[in-house]
């Protein structure tokens, strides 16, 4: 018999699922999904979301590519999610300043936190680069939320919606590897 220690048994009960995701950005009314490969997550986002016929996905050399992109589908009454690393985020910063805050476009992030401590908020985090994101972010007036559990996939598809709705960005940062259900 196989018996988890305690620390297993918790940190199971704080997965977050990938079928949840996918289904709560589908009820958001997302259709492109736009991205490059992302570790964080691949095997639980970007690999059911490519085998997904519901959504179309546009792959993209580098993530400032697809700022310009989800911008012009938002004119086509089209809605994208850009799917990127934080490393992404931080080097398209040039492209979300002038389209997504200044030209108040909708602008749809999900931010994986590549090597980020689960357990800690992102503004705690050992990795430089995930620290900075929320004073980059606040500077910048881009709301943003953090998935790190199922419970929190409920915050998704208001957060989507309210960026269209008001045409504003929002970053979503995805706390944890999602699982693959």
């Amino acid at each position: 018999m196989d018996a988890k220690t305690p620390a297993e048994s918790d940190r199971a009960k704080v997965a977050l699922s990938g079928s949840k995701i996918i289904a709560a950005v589908k009820d958001s009314g997302v259709e492109f999904v736009l991205s490059v490969p992302d570790i964080v997550t691949s095997a639980g986002l970007l690999r059911p979301i490519a085998n997904d016929p519901k959504f179309r996905l546009v792959r993209v050399c580098k993530e400032d590519e697809c700022i310009g992109i989800a911008s012009g589908r938002s004119y086509c009454d089209k809605r994208a999610l850009i799917l990127i690393q934080y490393t992404g985020f931080l080097d398209s910063l040039n492209a979300i300043r002038a389209v997504a805050v200044e030209y108040q476009q909708p602008i749809c992030m999900m931010v994986g936190l590549l090597g980020h401590e689960p357990e800690r908020l992102p503004q705690e985090s050992g990795r430089y680069g995930v620290r900075i994101l929320q004073p980059i972010r606040d500077a910048m007036g881009i709301e943003h939320l953090l998935v790190r559990e199922d419970a929190d996939v409920a915050k998704i598809k208001p957060a989507i919606d309210k960026a269209y709705a008001q045409s504003k960005p929002v970053a979503i940062l995805v706390g944890r590897s999602p699982a693959t259900s």
